[in-house]
């Protein structure tokens, strides 16, 4: 009976240490993160995976051997957003949507949560690029300080209050009767 309270007891904690530990890891990101750079990076193919840090100055991408720095005083626009992505993908995902009566389409309600960071800069030419990367839960707004701190531009940050002060200085129209 005991061992039976005790089996149960470290599945609990267990499972509560589960969702606890990743939680804390994303939230520090001092090092190098693992990253997908979907799009934007010039001579870098699009859906590379690779490792994203902020070092003197500079967003360091790294994939393979190749790398990309892209200046953290030329981004005129930094933007972290909250997403989610398929959980089961792949060859997997595409042959599950022939199942029966449509059985395939409920592995695409089992989503896995992550993060966006999109940065916008301008190259040494004066042409203006995007870049989004994807990355764990916790980890973009991170790198976003980090880039912020370097000399990046962000507006993300300047919208609320600019969204409150548009509606405060816009006259009442309707009158009281």
């Amino acid at each position: 009976m005991t061992s039976r309270a005790t089996t149960v007891l470290v599945g609990v904690a267990s499972f509560f240490a589960g969702l606890v530990i990743p939680v804390a890891n994303a939230q520090r990101a001092s090092g190098p993160v693992k990253v997908v750079q979907l799009t934007g990076l010039v001579g870098v193919k699009d859906n590379a995976k690779g490792t994203l840090s902020v070092e003197n100055g500079q967003l360091h991408f790294v994939h393979g051997k190749a790398s990309s720095d892209v200046s953290a005083s030329s981004m005129q626009d930094v933007a972290t957003a909250a997403d989610s992505q398929r959980a089961v993908g792949g060859t997997i995902g595409l042959m599950s949507m022939a199942a029966p009566y449509g059985g395939g389409r409920v592995l695409s309600l089992f989503r896995t949560k992550i993060d966006t960071l999109t940065v916008q800069y301008r190259d040494a030419d004066g042409g203006l690029h995007g870049a989004i990367f994807t990355m764990p839960v916790g980890t973009s707004e991170v790198i976003k300080k980090e880039l912020v701190a370097q000399g990046a531009h962000s507006t993300s940050d300047k919208e609320p209050a600019a969204a409150s002060a548009a509606s405060s200085s816009t006259p009442n129209k309707e009158q009281k009767q």
